[in-house]
């Protein structure tokens, strides 16, 4: 599962590997990126309903896993009981980032987060360099060449940009809860309920590492900052991360 501003491609390294190893790997695109239709209801307790659906469809058991990064992370700690091996990346539980999120530097760095809030959100993220320079202060140095133009036909259209922003109006209650993902919703929230391996760019510049080297997380977890990698970790050092998510899910 992807987060923002990314795509399903954000798995190129991550899925061969993961199939090497037998498993028959899917990477969805969230519901309002193209191609996905874009709905009205972007809460996160739909994401973790959608990825019990597709567990469901693609007629997963038992031994089926998932991962997520940044926005993909909220349906990993919404379903851990319902997988048996569970990943997420660049975002910590809901509880703890809310306890350690308002300080300065943090709140310097989520000022896309208010943003969003207001109606000049879809004007600012269309601009030309907005979303290319929340990859670059992100994840300094990585060349997201390929990355914005898979986003760039993903967030093209202005409903599917609107959509993505719709996540975090959810999330701060600017648009009110439909209350038909509640179930979902406290899941999500309340965080894993079984082990979980997370892990961290010790450069992100999206959610400061400094938030979440101490992290608390469930019996068995293992917690872990990659040093040399910001927030798009995975697509930045790849080698780094498949190898520690392949030994989590082989144990």
């Amino acid at each position: 599962m992807h987060g923002f501003p990314d795509t399903a491609h954000t798995w190129r390294h991550l899925m061969p590997a993961l199939a090497e190893r037998g498993y028959r790997a899917v990477a969805p695109f969230l519901r309002g990126y193209a191609p996905t239709e874009v709905t009205d209801v972007f809460e996160v307790g739909a994401l973790v309903a959608d990825a019990n659906a597709l567990h469901e469809e693609l007629g997963g058991d038992e031994n089926a896993v998932i991962i997520g990064h940044d926005w993909g992370a909220y349906p990993v700690y919404g379903t851990t009981d319902r997988f048996r091996r569970s990943v997420a990346l660049a975002l910590p539980p809901t509880t703890w980032l809310l306890d350690h999120f308002f300080g300065y530097e943090q709140l310097k760095r989520s000022f896309y987060v208010f943003l969003f809030q207001t109606q000049l959100a879809e004007t600012a993220a269309a601009m030309p360099g907005f979303l290319d320079g929340l990859w670059a202060d992100w994840s300094p140095g990585y060349d997201a060449t390929d990355d914005l133009a898979f986003l760039r036909t993903s967030l093209g259209d202005p409903a599917n940009l609107a959509a993505a922003i719709g996540y975090y109006r959810a999330m701060l209650g600017t648009t009110p809860s439909t209350g038909r993902f509640s179930t979902e919703q406290a899941a999500a929230n309340q965080g894993p309920d079984g082990p979980i391996l997370y892990l961290h760019g010790g450069r992100d510049g999206c959610i400061g590492a400094d938030l979440v080297r101490d992290v608390e997380l469930p019996e068995g977890s293992h917690a872990e900052i990659i040093e040399d990698a910001g927030h798009f970790l995975h697509l930045e050092r790849p080698d780094v991360v498949n190898a520690r998510i392949l030994d989590w899910l082989a144990k």
